[in-house]
């Protein structure tokens, strides 16, 4: 029984959710280190506020993240009508639905690390570099962000592993659409609805090594700085 189940195993949502998690990961990452340096060296009036609003996927339930992603993109939108009419496209029911949702929930985890990272550093080693003649882009490059990178790395890492487990707000933007966005989440939750809980379980085992995986990379990696 078991040599039937790997004969029959689709790899279809395992290759979809590493490559929606990659792409979510790297938009959580570039947003998140932008955003986590102007939270932290660049403070304005109402920045507390603003990060908190970013952070709020952290804590909302994921359809309500779903749910805003469908008002602002979805084809009733005028974002959305916008690029439906101009480019024939949406991203609703789409498995690039699932790379923005994914990397909307994973952002808060890059962005808090990334923010600490900044804060964190000794201000005088930038100070240093500036009296050397370097531009404020080389001073980011050279010594802020590797600097801060370990810890930006050890968000990121745990945005990879949220991206991959992400479920309800890429159910309700991109669907389970077998063979088109389809994820492992999504993957086994339609295998237990059918009742094949055999499926079910290879699919839960496989998404919980990857997870694990990743967790422990993260711990080794932090135990070693």
């Amino acid at each position: 029984m078991t040599n039937a189940l790997l004969d029959s195993f689709d790899a279809f949502p395992l290759i979809l959710s590493l490559k929606v998690a990659t792409l979510a990961t790297v938009l959580a990452l570039v947003a998140g280190v932008g955003l986590g340096w102007l939270f932290a060296r660049k403070p304005f009036p109402g920045s507390s506020m603003a990060e908190a609003v970013f952070m709020l996927p952290l804590v909302l339930p994921p359809t309500v993240i779903g749910y805003a992603i469908l008002l602002a993109a979805g084809r009733r939108s005028p974002l959305g009508r916008w690029i439906y009419e101009h480019f024939d496209y949406t991203i609703i029911f789409s498995w690039h639905g699932a790379v923005v949702a994914s990397a909307i929930v994973a952002l808060p985890l890059v962005l808090k690390s990334a923010s600490a990272a900044f804060g964190g550093i000794d201000r005088t080693l930038e100070a240093a570099a500036s009296t050397l003649g370097q531009s404020r882009w080389s001073v980011f490059v050279r010594v802020t962000l590797p600097l801060a990178w370990p810890g930006i790395l050890a968000g990121t890492l745990l945005a990879f592993a949220r991206a991959m487990g992400e479920f309800g707000a890429s159910l309700m933007v991109a669907g389970s659409i077998p063979q088109r966005t389809q994820t492992l989440s999504m993957a086994i939750y339609d295998a237990t609805q059918a009742g094949q809980d055999d499926l079910a379980l290879l699919l839960v085992l496989i998404t919980s090594a990857i997870s694990i995986a990743i967790l422990v990379a993260c711990n080794r990696y932090l135990s070693l700085r």
